[in-house]
Parts: structure tokens; sequence; C-alpha cells
């Protein structure tokens, strides 16, 4: 159960994404302080550091790490690894898009367009990847497991961006889950494109 005070850090942190997303999209990325994040959002900036350490998490900051981590444990157990993790990933940008379309399109298509974001996106991915190597290894996991679960988590994990970046690219109007079976498929299953149902 989250408490009070935990929803409304939650509520204050979403707004000053809000805030910050239309700032770049309007201004620019390079051409927006974090100062004028904080005026628009009607806080201090040691408020905007305090939810968010640079400003890079000001667009890549999200609660999916440890979301997806905890989907792809509750998947069965007896999945091949690739579909444990490649369906959990589908039931994830389901979710999202469902949830917050118009956010998840503007952080995707800032992450594309800048370059530092881009870097740093990397970053983000990684510990996504540690995120589920933790989750279905655990805290002392043979090293040969953890090289499978890493390897596949890394492999799915590029898939799924490389369908967000042409979801982002055709301004959100394919359909998300079926570009990130697509891809997932051209990765997994080569000759019929299969992958994750």
């Amino acid at each position: 159960m989250t408490s009070l005070r935990d929803r409304r850090r939650m509520e204050t942190r979403r707004a000053i994404q809000a805030h910050a997303i239309r700032l770049f999209r309007d201004q620019g990325y390079d051409a927006t302080t974090v100062a004028g994040v904080a005026e628009a959002a009607g806080v201090s900036p040691m408020t905007v550091y305090r939810h968010f350490a640079t400003k890079e998490d000001l667009v890549l900051y999200d609660e999916y790490d440890q979301v997806t981590a905890d989907a792809v444990a509750a998947r069965p157990e007896g999945e091949p690894l690739n579909e444990r993790i490649g369906r959990a990933l589908v039931a994830m940008a389901e979710a999202a898009v469902t949830a917050e379309k118009a956010m998840l399109l503007a952080r995707l298509s800032l992450m594309i367009s800048v370059p530092a974001l881009r870097a740093h996106h990397l970053d983000s991915m990684y510990a996504t990847q540690s995120a589920i190597v933790a989750a279905l290894c655990g805290p002392s996991p043979d090293p040969e497991e953890e090289f499978r679960v890493r390897a596949t988590a890394g492999a799915c994990l590029g898939a799924t961006h490389v369908a967000l970046v042409r979801w982002a690219d055709g301004d959100g109007r394919e359909d998300l889950p079926i570009l990130l079976r697509q891809s997932l498929g051209f990765v997994f299953e080569p000759e019929d494109q299969g992958g994750p149902r």
C-alpha cells in the first residue's frame, strides 16, 4: 500500500517531468534550464534535483525498471527464457501505451533527437537489464546462468528499443505491442517472424 506521502512525491515528480517535457519540446532541450523547469512547475530547483538527479533524468526517468523485472519474474518458470522476458515486455508496452501514450511518445521523441539523451538511454537499458537479471537469478547467481539471462535480456531489450524508435518515428500511429512482437520475432524466430504472443 502506497502512503499519502509517497503518492504526493510521485505526483510532484510526474508534474515536474510533464513541465520539463513540454519545455524541452517547445524551447529545445539544450535551451531549457533546470531553473526554467522549476519555475514552470512552481517548485524550487532543489526540489527538481531531489526528484531528478540530472537534467537527462527529467526525460529518461520512469518507474518501469523494477516493474518490468517483477513482470518477468511473475511469468511461468517453464516458459523459454526469451518468451518469458519478451511477453513481459509486450505486456509492459501495452500498459504504458494505455496509461500514458502521449507522455511516452514525447519522451521517446526527445531520446531519439537529443544526442545526450541517446547516450544516457543506454544506461537506462542497462539498469533494466540488471533488474531483470536480479529478479530471475537472485543475489548470488551461478555465473553461467547470469550470463544466459543477461544475454537474453539484452537481446530482448535491444529488440524493444528498435520497436520503440520505429513507433516514435511514426508518431505513435502503429500498434506498439505488434511492433514489439515483430521485433522480438526477428531476433528469436527469423524464419517465421514468430516471437512472444
